[in-house]
């Protein structure tokens, strides 16, 4: 991962933790059930999330007590706007930047002496069945302060109103637990450390449990979509539910996004992009074996790929141009059909989400094309990082090299 680090394309916005932030995060983990943390420095990204203790624990899903019950920690004010780059949700960026609108001041208030606690509540106490991620409507997100900060300053204006009745002011006693408190915790008296309840709606989204599943459910009809193949069919045996249930492996499922008005493509247009030309040159990597030049020289310079192609056996030779020779054929006749031309693979790649769906969709079914045809590695970046760099670990260094340009470029 070096290569990417040094490109600053891995994790490069984390926010360094040392010294008495350790103690404060620490805090975190045991009020919210886990355990401490020995590392003495670490990294975390804006919901509080760190690689480091993930891997020390070896789960990166530390932060979450079931798969049901997912929580956050804040320790600094610089985690507003950071990435959240291992999500457990879709809408978990959303939520954070949804904080820190709400509570931002307050936020870089407390941090200066507290760490604060995020418990993310949809209103189920734990997963039983993989439908029930139907259930998520609503989620409640509540603040807890380490250090039980909040009582300790009513306990305060408590020890000042005390302090302000009849003849107390004389009470040696009184004036200890003043300066006792106060030394301890500092002067709580006006500090905003109400921190309320926050309601954040959910739409469609995709989440990590069950093996990941996406749940389309603002077009015609629900849509929940497995990428654990134990978990759809256990899935589909639910009858509770009136929703579409697929495979992320299924054929149908590309189909009825269309019929859904969720996907469309355009082969003609396509061809003439960026993208296509990145989907064209990794499918045509898949093919190579042992070149003689870097693959990054061979995917770059239009002379060697020509070279290439016409090196590789006619069955792969055909396979990468197969869209331009599927066009190239519908000039002549229109009774070619794509799918006896065209690559499945390489078809599904070419979809985008429909041009009718907002942003925030967009970005979903991006991600969904993505994870079922892995071919264009700008999105396979963008859009699922951790399976992107799973799959970058593999490669040849020149590959590792080309990835990282065209990134770059496009970035």
């Amino acid at each position: 991962m070096d290569k990417l680090k040094q490109a600053k394309l891995y994790r490069s916005e984390l926010i360094p933790i040392s010294g008495k932030l350790v103690e404060r995060y620490n805090k975190c983990l045991v009020k919210l059930g886990f355990t401490e943390t020995k590392l003495k420095n670490f990294h975390i990204d804006g919901i509080g999330w760190s690689p480091e203790v993930a891997e020390e624990k070896k789960n990166n899903s530390y932060l979450n007590n079931g798969e049901a019950n997912p929580h956050g920690i804040i320790i600094s004010p610089l985690q507003k706007g950071k990435p959240v780059y291992l999500p457990f949700h879709t809408f978990d960026r959303d939520i954070m930047k949804f904080v820190f609108k709400i509570h931002g001041e307050k936020i870089k208030d407390i941090t200066r002496d507290c760490a604060i606690c995020l418990d993310f509540d949809q209103g189920i106490d734990a997963f039983y069945e993989p439908l029930d991620v139907l259930k998520y409507n609503k989620v409640t997100i509540n603040f807890h302060l380490i250090d039980r900060l909040w009582y300790i300053q009513k306990e305060q204006l408590q020890l000042v109103k005390k302090f302000n009745t009849g003849n107390n002011f004389i009470d040696e006693n009184l004036h200890q637990e003043l300066l006792d408190s106060a030394k301890t915790y500092g002067d709580l008296r006006e500090r905003d450390l109400d921190l309320h309840q926050l309601q954040f709606e959910t739409d469609s989204f995709y989440t990590r449990a069950f093996g990941g599943v996406y749940v389309l459910r603002d077009f015609i009809k629900p849509i929940v979509v497995f990428e654990d193949e134990e978990w759809h069919k256990e899935a589909i045996k639910d009858t509770n539910y009136d929703v579409l249930i697929y495979h992320i492996e299924q054929s149908e499922l590309m189909d009825k996004l269309k019929d859904h008005v969720i996907i469309e493509y355009d082969l003609e247009k396509v061809v003439e992009t960026k993208r296509y030309e990145r989907i064209k040159k990794f499918e045509m990597v898949q093919h190579l074996k042992k070149p003689q030049h870097p693959i990054k020289d061979i995917l770059n310079d239009p002379i060697l790929f020509k070279s290439y192609l016409n090196k590789l056996d006619i069955k792969a030779r055909k396979k990468v141009m197969s869209v331009e020779r599927y066009l190239e054929k519908l000039e002549t006749s229109n009774q070619f059909k794509i799918a006896d031309i065209v690559d499945e693979k390489l078809f599904e790649a070419l979809h985008q989400p429909h041009s009718s769906l907002d942003a925030k969709h967009q970005d979903l079914i991006w991600k969904l094309l993505v994870n079922i045809s892995e071919k264009d590695v700008l999105y396979w970046y963008w859009y699922d990082k951790e399976a992107f760099y799973a799959s970058f670990k593999t490669w040849d260094d020149s590959l590792k090299d080309w990835a990282i340009e065209t990134i770059s470029n496009n970035i």
